[in-house]
């Protein structure tokens, strides 16, 4: 895997459409897959009230949508800014198989500081970190198990039937 400026060029341009669009922020990224961008996003948190609508999520959203996949293995992502963690678990999840980034954490901390709680920054990426990697137990949100036996019930007979089908 190799850097291509191009590809970064692309996602910071994207970042920079949120200049004048409202509801969206300056994160912009793109997937690239054999040479070619197969996807793109920019961060709609705030347009779409949903907290998940980050670049590198939406860029990963469009590319299996337009590759008809959920498996990005051998992708790589170029992004205007460092992920936060959610962004790298979908990337995991994705099978990413390259990063590369523009601003760091740190950069965006202090451009962003200052801003209201009303735009969600500055999220603390350390405790995010922390708990996105967590046992249930060990996280900050208190949490309960409830029903295991039947869920667990659907879990295992999905899996038998798809087993049993190759």
């Amino acid at each position: 895997m190799t850097y291509n400026e191009a590809f970064m060029q692309r996602a910071i341009e994207l970042s920079g459409t949120a200049l004048g669009i409202a509801g969206t922020e300056p994160f912009g990224a793109v997937v690239v897959r054999d040479g070619r961008i197969v996807g793109e996003g920019l961060n709609h948190s705030l347009a779409h009230f949903d907290p998940t609508s980050h670049g590198e999520v939406e860029a990963i959203r469009d590319a299996c949508r337009k590759l008809s996949t959920v498996d990005l293995s051998g992708a790589e992502m170029y992004t205007s800014c460092e992920p936060c963690p959610m962004c790298v678990a979908t990337m995991e999840v994705a099978g990413i198989s390259a990063l590369y980034y523009a601003a760091s954490m740190s950069q965006t901390g202090e451009a962003f500081e200052g801003l209201t709680k009303t735009h969600r920054h500055p999220i603390d990426v350390d405790r995010l970190r922390s708990q996105a990697g967590a046992l249930v137990g060990d996280r900050l949100i208190p949490s309960q198990q409830h029903l295991d036996r039947q869920a667990s019930d659907i879990l295992v007979a999905w899996a038998t039937a798809r087993k049993s089908n190759g």
